[in-house]
C-alpha cells in the first residue's frame, strides 16, 4: 500500500461580512481567511482494489458518509481510477467549531490522493472539486491567506500578514453553521465596493480589521462567546473575535510568550480548550 501523511490545518476568519442571500439559497460573503498551526493529522493509504475506510479515534463518524469519504469518491469518479483507500484521522481541531476542520480534512484527502496517484488532476480542477464538497474546501487547497468572496470559493491571495500569535478558545459545544445562517436577520443587502478595504500591514491594522457579522447571532444563543472574548482581552489580547459561525474565539497577541501566559490562565476554566497557534503562509505540509 502506498501511504502519505498530511497535516491539515485549522483556519480563522479575520473578518466575515454577510452581504445578502443569493437566489440559490446560499449567502453572499466577503472574508479574510488565514490558516493557523493547529492540525489534524491524516494518514492516507491506497492500493489496488475497491472500498473506502475512514477511521478517527474518539470521534463517531455517524451512519452518513463523512466528508473525507465523499472526497475520496469524488476524486475517484473524476479520475476514473479504481483504488482501495484507507484514511486514519488523528483529530485535534474541534468539530463544528468555526475552524474548518472537516473542510481541511477533505482538502487534504483531495491533495493527498492526487499526489499518490501521480497528479492526474490539475490544481485549478482540484479547487473546483473542493467546492463541490464545501465552501471552505477550496481555501485549504489554495494554500495561502485569502480574500474570499461569493459563497467563499472565489479566492484572491492576500499580501503577507503581520507575524502575530493567536490563542484559540473552544467552549466544548458544537454550533450548527446552517442554524446560524437561518437565524441571521439581514436588514439590507451589502456591496463589496462599500466594505472597508482589507489592507493590513501592521498588528494594529489587523486588530482594527477584525469583524464577524455572525458573531451577534451565535453569542445571543451562546453568551459564553462574549465571556471568552472578554477573558482574552483581560489576559492581554490586542483584539478578539469569533471565527466563522463559532463557537471558537481567537485572541490576537503580539508574541508567543503573551499568548502562552494567557493560555496558562485558562486552566481555571475547565470546559474551555485552548490552543496557541501561529499564522501559516506555506502550502500544505507533507
Amino acid at each position: 500500500m502506498d501511504t502519505l501523511v498530511i497535516n491539515a490545518p485549522a483556519k480563522i476568519n479575520l473578518c466575515l461580512y454577510v452581504l445578502g442571500r443569493r437566489l440559490d439559497g446560499y449567502h453572499e460573503l466577503a472574508m479574510a481567511m488565514q490558516r493557523v498551526s493547529l492540525y489534524d493529522r491524516l494518514e492516507l493509504g491506497i492500493e489496488d482494489g475497491e472500498g473506502i475506510e475512514v477511521l478517527c479515534d474518539g470521534l463517531d463518524l455517524g451512519k452518513e458518509e463523512n466528508i473525507a469519504a465523499r472526497a475520496v469518491r469524488l476524486f475517484l469518479a473524476e479520475t476514473s481510477l479504481q483504488r482501495r483507500v484507507a484514511i486514519k484521522i488523528d483529530k485535534h481541531i474541534p468539530v463544528a467549531a468555526g475552524l474548518g476542520g472537516g473542510s481541511s480534512d477533505a482538502a487534504a484527502v483531495l491533495y493527498g490522493l492526487n499526489k499518490l496517484c501521480g497528479q492526474p488532476v490539475a490544481p485549478e480542477r482540484l479547487l473546483e472539486l473542493g467546492a463541490e464538497l464545501g465552501a471552505d474546501v477550496p481555501f485549504f487547497l489554495f494554500g495561502r491567506p485569502a480574500w474570499a468572496t461569493g459563497t467563499g470559493t472565489e479566492l484572491v491571495a492576500l499580501p503577507l500578514l503581520p507575524d502575530v500569535c493567536y490563542l484559540l478558545l473552544n467552549p466544548g459545544f458544537a454550533v450548527s453553521t446552517a442554524g446560524v445562517y437561518q437565524s441571521l436577520q439581514l436588514t439590507k443587502g451589502g456591496e463589496l465596493a462599500n466594505l472597508p478595504r482589507f489592507s493590513v500591514t501592521t498588528i494594529s491594522d489587523l486588530v482594527n480589521a477584525l469583524h464577524n457579522d455572525l458573531e451577534r447571532v451565535t453569542s445571543e444563543a451562546h453568551p459564553e462567546i462574549r465571556e471568552m472574548k472578554e477573558f482574552l482581552l483581560h489576559e492581554g489580547a490586542l483584539g478578539a473575535l469569533m471565527s466563522g459561525s463559532g463557537a471558537s474565539v481567537f485572541g490576537v497577541f503580539a508574541d508567543t510568550a503573551a499568548a502562552m501566559a494567557a493560555k496558562d490562565a485558562v486552566s481555571s476554566r475547565a470546559k474551555w480548550r485552548a490552543f496557541v497557534a501561529h499564522p501559516l503562509a506555506r502550502d500544505l505540509t507533507v
